[in-house]
């Protein structure tokens, strides 16, 4: 392969911090809110996750690359991230059954990054500051960024589900199935569908803005409501189908945008972090069997604290142990659960996987 002349980038914060670097990826400019993973591992799921839509990834390993990139790692079709932010960029991998290089992957996908900078640093002035938008750019000179920083849209107030959502319904698992979910497709993650259709689960993907009559003509066993990107607190018209799922007492699980959604539907808010979790080993504690699980997370708003903790309608069953933020609740006299963190997790530790089982188990014992 043909290796990246080395070409400058830049890379603008909102608050006026300006980094300069090595353009990879597809040259170009590029602009969302920057934020930070810290998983070791899985850069090509992290990119597919829709999850990140809109956003900047600041990747904290050191080595970004070396591996390549597979079809079978994808988490979506392609990633639909902003951008990405990383310290060595390896533009060979040593991986024989990879597809293609990492670089070559950014191109075909039109992902613009910037390679060289001293992520650890990033990560710590984030940390301090919080999220923010930013910009990189390998096409415009210092003095342009500004203005092509202040056209990006801020993440809180932002709608983004609904744009990178199934366009027409779709299955997957067995139509023999005796167990039929339907799923309502907020941003999910394959790897999801994956957990699901292995345990048995025949499912019928629904697009964001699915009514909850349409979905039920198809008389589904239980209900499932997905991750997704943006901000839940603009998010009425998926609000009111899981308000309709709990008012019909069906089986209902929902995993991180779909657990915000979930305490919304039950008057219980939401609210955006000063940084958001984002990684692979984030302890939770399960306050039902009083275990720890290590958990996969990626989420910049989080479930009101206080508010969950004064509803009748809500029980905290999951605790962040770093700052007991809410990370698991079920809904009291119904058939409902949700947690905040990513029990598929893809890439990440599978201590969580048991939720799946717990869900199929649910639908099972309502039928």
């Amino acid at each position: 392969m043909k290796l990246l002349a080395r070409e400058p980038a830049y890379l603008l914060l909102e608050d006026g911090t300006l980094l300069e670097g090595t353009a990879i990826g597809k040259k170009g400019t590029s602009g969302g809110e920057i934020c930070f993973n810290t998983g070791m591992t899985g850069y090509q799921e992290i990119y597919t996750d829709p999850s990140y839509t809109g956003q900047i990834i600041v990747n904290t390993t050191s080595h970004i690359g070396n591996y390549g990139t597979l079809g079978l790692e994808q988490e979506s079709e392609r990633p639909t991230i902003s951008g990405i932010v990383v310290n060595e960029y390896a533009q060979l991998h040593s991986r024989e059954t990879a597809d293609a290089s990492l670089q070559d992957y950014l191109e075909k996908h039109n992902v613009v990054g910037i390679a060289d900078l001293d992520t650890r640093m990033l990560v710590r002035h984030i940390r301090s500051k919080g999220a923010m938008n930013a910009i990189i750019s390998s096409e415009l000179t210092q003095d342009d960024l500004k203005s092509e920083l202040d056209k990006v849209p801020s993440m809180e107030g932002l709608e983004l589900s609904s744009k990178v959502c199934a366009t027409t319904p779709y299955f997957i698992g067995e139509e023999s199935s005796d167990v039929k979910v339907a799923v309502l497709d907020l941003g999910i993650k394959s790897s999801i569908l994956k957990n699901l259709s292995s345990r048995g689960a025949y499912c019928k993907v629904f697009p964001a803005k699915t009514s909850f009559s349409e979905m039920q003509s198809w008389s589904p066993d239980g209900y499932f409501i997905s991750n997704g990107p943006g901000d839940p607190a603009v998010m009425d018209y998926a609000v009111e189908t899981v308000k309709q799922i709990l008012e019909a007492d069906l089986p209902l699980f929902g995993i991180c945008l779909g657990h915000q959604i979930i305490a919304r539907a039950c008057g219980v808010s939401t609210y955006k972090m000063h940084q958001g979790h984002r990684g692979l080993n984030h302890p939770v504690k399960n306050l039902e069997t009083g275990l720890s699980e290590i958990t996969s997370q990626n989420h910049g708003f989080v479930v009101s604290e206080e508010e969950a903790n004064k509803s009748d309608e809500v029980e905290v069953t999951h605790l962040h142990l770093n700052d007991n933020t809410i990370a698991g609740l079920k809904i009291k006299n119904k058939k409902a659960f949700a947690v905040q963190y990513h029990p598929e997790s893809s890439p990440g530790p599978h201590d969580s996987r048991y939720l799946f089982d717990q869900f199929i188990q649910l639908i099972k014992d309502n039928k």
